[in-house]
Parts: structure tokens; sequence; C-alpha cells
């Protein structure tokens, strides 16, 4: 890894200071800071009931061929490998190949024959970002400065391969995760872009069938900008519903960890695992009518054809008889409060757990040098006053599912930028999906269309606990972006 160059993080902590001051609540008291819990979304929203795959993906597409006998995993692996060969010398996604991927799938294979499954992902091969521990192999999060031999799966690692999975091994990362462009990675679509952050390699690794599902985190964006941007899908539960031990932090009151996947569906699948086996999400379909509130401060300045592509997406659902509530419940001010306090607080926390790294801090990037050492520099006070600002923003964004069952936007403003431009998109990558880290609630971007050749990401957003129903009304978006034809430049949600 090379020690990439170019940061603008200081006038980021600037602007964001200057939002935070002009923001400053009356007053003590607010939610304790170090104990963030999302506020209880309740039961909005219709009801939602099992159905079957509506656009059965990659994953579970394997899953159904591994249970009828018409593939093996060691076929699926062995694809896997060859997709890494073929593709990887120029994404440079996979980091780390787990040495006994071929055994496992072998395993699992005499397993089948005797007549014994673990669990949905069965043989399913998985490619875990570079911040997660996995047993036997080295995470190094990105950084020439940092490397773990680990002894012990991440509890979201150890729950993929009690449910049958194979880990082929290690992707790449946005340094410490860090940042929302993994620019040691290329871009799929094209090879001079980047793939987005901090879970790039993620993305890339699923978008050609590196691996069949990856195992990722988000902290501001980091599931949703690199699936928007690679085209594919990224599912953020609820915060707290996944276990974060076993992860090399970013920040302890925002990480969530997070599966992509191709398509809906098998995101869902590798949620439900994920979860403990407490939920029922893949297939899940509406029991009723929905309502989709549009957030039209999330398409203003976006790039023409994105803007497009999610408007194109949002219309169509109303062709398909969901109601459409155009809604500025969500503002402008909203989002611009929430990605000043997400950086505020993320790098704050950041700086405190790489204090207690001991790293040589001369082999770190420059962007994320330059973030911890402004993210030191926070007050306690300033620290503090974001943690309150974010409980008042939660507060008061939950009660927009009082109109709406989920939201709508795009999940990324413009499309994949210049591999050598990356550091100029630090606050623009993540604008639309930071606040719903910051808050904790559960978000997913599903693929919506193109602008200019370059995949284009709808996010959606409900309240807490209520990942079914962006299974269910994410399936639907799906299956419009699958029948879409191209979309002139404009958007009626565009001001």
């Amino acid at each position: 890894m090379s020690r990439q160059k170019g940061s603008i993080a200081r006038g980021a902590f600037a602007a964001a200071a200057a939002v935070l001051a002009a923001a400053r609540p009356e007053g003590g008291g607010g939610r304790p800071p170090f104990d963030y819990r999302p506020p209880d979304g309740g039961n909005q929203g219709p009801r939602t009931r099992a159905g079957a795959a509506s656009r059965r993906g990659p994953l579970t597409a394997a899953a159904a061929a591994l249970a009828a006998g018409a593939t093996t995993s060691a076929e699926l692996v062995a694809d896997a490998l060859g997709r890494i060969d073929e593709s990887d010398g120029d994404l440079h996604a996979m980091v780390e190949l787990a040495p006994d991927a071929a055994e496992i799938a072998a395993e699992r294979d005499a397993e089948l024959a005797a007549g014994r499954s673990r669990g949905p992902l069965h043989g399913i091969p998985i490619s875990v970002k570079d911040v997660m521990h996995v047993a036997g192999l080295a995470t190094r999060a990105g950084s020439d400065a940092y490397k773990v031999l680990a002894t012990a799966d991440a509890t979201g690692v150890a729950r993929l391969r009690a449910a049958g999975a194979v880990i082929m091994g290690k992707v790449s990362t946005h340094e410490f995760a860090l940042g929302v462009t993994s620019p040691q990675s290329r871009n799929p679509w094209d090879a001079k872009r980047v793939p987005g952050g901090s879970s790039g390699g993620s993305a890339v690794s699923v978008a050609t069938g590196m691996a069949l599902g990856s195992l990722g985190t988000d902290t501001r964006a980091s599931i949703r900008v690199p699936a928007a941007l690679s085209g594919v899908v990224g599912f953020k539960p609820t915060y707290g519903r996944i276990p974060t031990d076993g992860i090399v932090s970013l920040a302890w009151t925002m990480d969530h960890v997070a599966p992509m996947a191709l398509s809906v569906d098998d995101a869902a699948v590798m949620l439900d695992v994920l979860l403990g086996g407490s939920s029922a999400l893949a297939g899940a379909v509406l029991a009723g009518p929905a309502v989709v509130g549009v957030a039209r401060c999330g398409f203003d300045g976006a790039e023409p054809g994105v803007a497009s592509s999610a408007g194109a997406a949002v219309d169509a659902l109303s062709r398909k008889g969901f109601a459409l509530v155009a809604t500025d419940r969500v503002s402008g001010a909203h989002l611009e409060l929430a990605n000043a306090a997400g950086l505020v607080i993320s790098r704050s926390e950041a700086a405190t757990f790489h204090r207690s790294l001991d790293a040589d801090r001369t082999l770190y990037w420059e962007e994320v040098d330059e973030q911890l050492d402004l993210g030191a520099e926070v007050s306690a006070v300033d620290y503090l006053d974001a943690q309150r600002a974010r409980a008042a923003l939660a507060a008061e964004l939950v009660g927009v599912f009082d109109e709406c069952d989920v939201l709508a936007m795009p999940t990324v403003p413009v499309v994949a930028p210049p591999a050598e431009d990356f550091a100029s998109y630090l606050m623009v990558l993540a604008r639309n999906a930071i606040p719903w880290s910051l808050v904790g609630f559960p978000a997913i971007s599903v693929p919506c269309g193109f602008s200019e050749g370059l995949p284009v990401g709808l996010q959606l957003v409900a309240a807490p606990g209520r990942e079914d129903l962006l299974v269910a009304i994410g399936r639907e978006v799906e299956a419009i972006a699958a029948a879409a034809q191209p979309v002139e430049e404009g958007s009626s949600y565009t001001r």
C-alpha cells in the first residue's frame, strides 16, 4: 500500500465547527453520549409478511443450486478465485486470500452429501472488510502502520461461518475506515475512478463475483456510498443490532456491521444471519399500502443524471401503487447539522482510539493523519455539544415516520469520482448517508439506474427496527431498475 496524499480535512472541520456553534442547544441535559441508542421507532409503517424472492440474486441462486445438488461449494469457490485472478490485478480489492477456502468448501460439500446444512449460507463464498478480525488472517485496516494476526473471528464473521459461509479472505478498506473513497482500489465500472468507501473492497468483490456477499462496516456512510458508486446493495441495520466486537473501531458510538450483496434478498439473507436468527427479512413483502416520503433536500445539488435516475425510480413506485409524499421534514439544515456532528463525533472518538494504538503515524495517509490531528483538538464541551445535537436530531427525525413509512433520496449526489481527485470528496459523497448512521436508523442503498454509464443508488431509510420495510420496498426498487429505460436529465424533486 502506498501512502495516499491529499486532504481537505482542515476546511471540513472548520465548516463543521461553525455549523455546530450556530446550532448549539441551550441548557444542559440530553441523551448520555457514551451509550448511544436510537429513539424507539414504535410500530410505524405497514406490516410485512414472508414471501418468495422477487429477483433472486447470485447468492440466493447459488444457495438454491447447492441445496438441489446442481452445483458445489468447491465450484463456487473456484469460480470466485477465477474472478479474483481475472480482475483484481486492475481493481486491487483483495488484500489477503484465506489459504483454507478450498478445503472448507470441500468440507461443506461433504456435509451436504451427508444431509447436513449449517444454514442459509452453507458453502457460499463471502469476503470480509479488512477492519474485521478473521481467525488466522492478518488485520491491516488498510494501513502500513497496523498489522494484527487475528486469533478469533469478529462476532459478525463467526455468525457467517456458523451459517455455513466460506470466508474467501480480506478485502480493501479506506485506511482505518476513515474516509469514503478507498483510493487504493478501483471502481469495477471504470478503473480510473474510486469504488467509494470505506468498504470499497467489499463493493468491488461483490460487483465482480470475487465473492457472493461481503461483510463490511458503516460508521458515517461506509456501506452505502460504495454500494451506490459500484452498483451493488448495501444494507445498514439499526445501530446496536449486530455486535461490533472484533473490529478495528472507527467511532464506537457510530460503528455498524453491515452486509453487501448484488440483490436486496441476498443482502437480507446475510442480515438475517448477522442478526443472530432474530429476524426473517429475506423475501419480506408488504401486507398493506405504504407511503414513500421523498426527501427533496437529498436531491438538492445532485448531478442531473443522478437526480433523474433516482427521481424516475421514485416516480415508478407511484405507478406501482405507492403513495408519494414530497417532504421537507428532513431539510438541508438537518443534513448540514448531521454531517457536522458526525464528523466531530467520529473523528474525536477515532483520535482517542488511535492514541492507544501507538502506531507510526508517519506511515498514515495524509487525509487520515490530518483528520486524527483535528479530532484530537476537539474540546470535551464541543464533543458533548455534538452529541447533544445528535440526540436532538434523532428525536426530531424519527417523527418523519409519522407521515411516511420510508424516506427515499439519492444515496450519493454524484457518480464515482476520479481516483486522482479522491480527497476533494470527503464530505460530498457522504452528505445524504451520514445522518442515518449518526441517528442509528436503518438504511439501504439499492441500484436504481445509471448516469453517464456509472451506477446510481437510491437510499431508503426507515424508523429504528423496521429493516423489513426496507427489504419489501427495496425489492420493488430493484424490480423497477431491472425494467428501467434510460431517462432524461432533470427531476421534479430538484428545486
